[in-house]
């Protein structure tokens, strides 16, 4: 059996290819509820089920539900198969792993996101902070709920990582390349941010057109906000393909540069899909379009940084890591 061959059936560290795939599905899974769920946004949903939670409506099934109703309802039962993985994932890992196992550690983390994202959709729910809301309140919730999804994906994918064959993250003695890596998470999770309420604004004021009025000293902050939006993705887009390119160069590896590549080309069509989404102004599907990317930018972002912060300057590639698509 070639050396290929055995990383496809059994990742290093014992974990089974089984194991390896359900992560992986955990993460692409993952990423359909979080696109569901900004439909509930876009489509002024979220208070289909009124401030009942976890019901819906007084009902653990509505009845006779209106359209709404359905749309909320569906991604409340898909958050529940959501949590529902990571556990599975966490049992799995601990029942198969030794201790102190960088899957069994990812998963475990994966569960405790997920219960945080849990209770911060269960908390814009409970304090009416959905459909027609424009409060500040609003806005701070949905910022912190944006960055814990990033977190939960991050640790997701990671955890999907590991089990394909990474090694553990090395912070110390990284240098120049642990700071523009740090760098870029923060930037690329503070650009997430400002996506997110600029899209909130879209759908709370979709007859608000033109730059004048977005400025106005009379319109709402999220408003605002949505034209720092593309000026922020300009300069977080810079530093981004900057430091992408300079860890590449500084780490002697081809999963290093495919990486960095990925990352690249996705920020490229996002841009691409920005513009679009403001000259179309913003409409639902494109929306879905530009989250999706966002998210995967994340993903080979969190990939790229795996990678590189497992090698040191100029080492050559010490693993394999299977392919995510090539694990499913």
């Amino acid at each position: 059996m070639s050396s290929r061959t055995a990383v496809a059936d059994v990742a290093e560290g014992g974990v089974s290819a089984g194991l390896r795939r359900f992560a992986w599905a955990n993460v692409l899974y993952n990423l359909a509820v979080i696109l569901w769920g900004a439909y509930v946004r876009a489509t002024g949903s979220g208070a289909g089920c009124g401030d009942h939670w976890p019901i819906c409506n007084g009902q653990v099934i509505p009845r006779d539900p209106s359209l709404e109703t359905i749309i909320e309802f569906t991604h409340r039962l898909t958050s529940g198969v959501a949590l529902v993985g990571v556990v599975v994932l966490f049992i799995w890992a601990r029942k198969t792993l030794p201790r102190h196992h960088l899957v069994r550690s990812g998963a475990k983390a994966s569960v405790v996101l997920m219960i945080i994202e849990a209770l911060l959709g269960a908390g814009l729910v409970l304090f009416r902070l959905v459909a027609d809301d424009t409060s500040t309140a609003r806005a701070v919730a949905m910022a912190l709920h944006l960055a814990n999804t990033l977190l939960l994906v991050g640790a997701m994918t990671l955890t999907a990582w590991w089990a394909s064959g990474g090694k553990a993250i090395r912070l110390r003695g990284q240098g120049l390349v642990g700071g523009l890596l740090i760098g870029a998470h923060a930037g690329v999770m503070l650009l997430g941010t400002s996506g997110a309420l600029a899209a909130l604004g879209s759908t709370l004021y979709p007859e608000v057109a033109g730059l004048e009025a977005h400025l106005a000293p009379t319109a709402h902050i999220l408003l605002k906000l949505s034209v720092l939006h593309p000026m922020l993705a300009l300069v977080v887009g810079g530093y981004l393909l900057a430091a992408v390119v300079i860890v590449a160069l500084a780490r002697n590896s081809a999963t290093t540069r495919r990486l960095a590549a990925a990352v690249i080309g996705l920020y490229l069509l996002q841009v691409g899909a920005g513009v679009t989404n403001i000259y179309l102004q913003a409409p639902v599907w494109l929306q879905l379009v530009h989250l999706l990317l966002a998210d995967l930018i994340w993903i080979a972002l969190v990939c790229l940084a795996a990678d590189a912060l497992a090698r040191t300057e100029g080492s050559a590639a010490p693993h394999e890591v299977v392919h995510p698509v090539a694990a499913l």
